[in-house]
């Protein structure tokens, strides 16, 4: 096969707190209170779980899987079924799924058991696996190029699209399967959170993630995934109005720190540079920017100075869904594109956040054609990737 000039994004899928069939029409921030730890949280809402509770039933094997593995079924079936894609495909598909802590659900529950009787289940070590992300998004999908599960922290999502990203051009698969997927509601890694002293004391109706705001520490942990669909495209092929995944940008920061934080984010200005340069694009290029910012003081105001050094003090806009859906750790990179997209099809406007914050400062012109999308984590890795839509 030739080698593609373009990755297009045919389909994708995503659930989260703010629901699993698509952004709604206006968005709301979606948290609640956790009645265990009593801080607040992005869960899914009922009917979202309803309809994971009917995938989970929906085969046997599926019974025992991990919530992760479930929110990463759901949104690569949807993901599918939106690219048209048929079980008939003959065309080789491969498969790249991030998730940050992975089974984090079953592992606590296998590690409590193990502790009450001092025995393990035989399926608790291929159930906690992180690579049984990707296999069973594979298995679902039939994909025979490839399976490869991503473990980078925050920006892990991005990584998996980038592989795909190189993949798709050095023609090892003419389509792939590629995002992020987390269940992080559970009472341990809660608790690691507020250990770090970052998580938001803020009830769930006075917008307890406040991106960009400064002052105290608001991050509120949430759950979810998003699948894209992407296929290798030569120019013949590409139409008007195709979503494009032009590039994806990688950076790293040794800090030695337990964030992985400088105060000039040197990690994020790496990404953004590359992703920039590997798609021949200049910084005014870019309509708007959503950000990684996850409320916390320390790494919002890391990102903010990365973004004035790369795109200067009247760059374009900024802003971020943390304050919806909260920060979903493994998935939040890909729960970050599922909102650029429906931004680059005209069916979500980024407004001001209602809170004070520096994110106001500027609003996204009328009609957005290529956004940067930004991921960060803990130990220095930062990620961007860049979408548009093709004129």
């Amino acid at each position: 096969m030739p080698v593609p000039l373009y990755v297009v994004i045919r389909g994708w899928g995503s659930i989260s707190a703010l629901g699993h069939a698509g952004l709604p029409p206006t968005c709301r921030p979606a948290f609640r209170l956790d009645a265990a730890s009593g801080l607040s949280v992005a869960a899914l809402p009922a009917a979202a779980e309803t309809a994971l509770d009917q995938l989970r039933r929906s085969r046997p094997a599926y019974r025992a899987l991990d919530r992760s593995v479930l929110l990463a079924l759901w949104a690569a079936q949807q993901a599918t079924a939106q690219a048209g894609w048929q079980p008939d495909d003959a065309r080789p598909l491969a498969v790249s799924m991030g998730s940050s802590r992975g089974a984090s659900e079953r592992l606590e529950t296998f590690h409590a058991e193990f502790l009450r009787n001092g025995t393990s289940p035989t399926a608790a070590s291929p159930l906690t696996t992180l690579g049984n992300v990707a296999s069973w998004v594979a298995d679902a999908a039939g994909a025979a190029a490839g399976a490869i599960s991503h473990s980078s922290t925050c920006s892990t999502a991005l990584q998996a699209l980038g592989n795909a990203v190189a993949w798709l051009r050095a023609g090892m698969a003419e389509r792939f399967l590629a995002g992020g997927t987390e269940a992080p509601l559970t009472a341990f890694t809660l608790a690691q959170m507020q250990a770090l002293g970052i998580y938001s004391a803020l009830p769930p109706d006075a917008y307890p993630c406040r991106p960009g705001a400064g002052g105290s520490s608001s991050f509120v942990l949430g759950e979810g995934a998003a699948v894209l669909a992407l296929e290798a495209t030569t120019a013949e092929q590409l139409r008007p109005g195709d979503l494009l995944l032009e590039s994806v940008g990688f950076g790293f920061e040794a800090t030695g720190t337990k964030t992985g934080l400088t105060p000039h984010g040197l990690h994020f200005q790496q990404a953004m540079r590359q992703a920039l340069a590997q798609a021949g694009r200049l910084p005014t290029d870019v309509d708007l920017i959503l950000l990684h910012s996850p409320g916390t003081a320390a790494g919002d105001a890391a990102e903010r100075a990365a973004v004035e050094h790369i795109f200067g003090a009247d760059g374009p806009a900024c802003t971020s869904n943390k304050w919806l859906l909260g920060h979903t750790l493994g998935a939040s990179a890909a729960l970050s594109l599922d909102f650029a997209l429906h931004v680059l099809q005209g069916r979500l406007a980024p407004s001001a956040l209602p809170f004070e914050s520096w994110l106001n400062m500027r609003l996204a012109p009328q009609r957005v054609r290529r956004i940067l999308v930004n991921a960060a984590g803990f130990g220095g890795n930062a990620a961007s990737a860049l979408v548009s839509v093709a004129s």
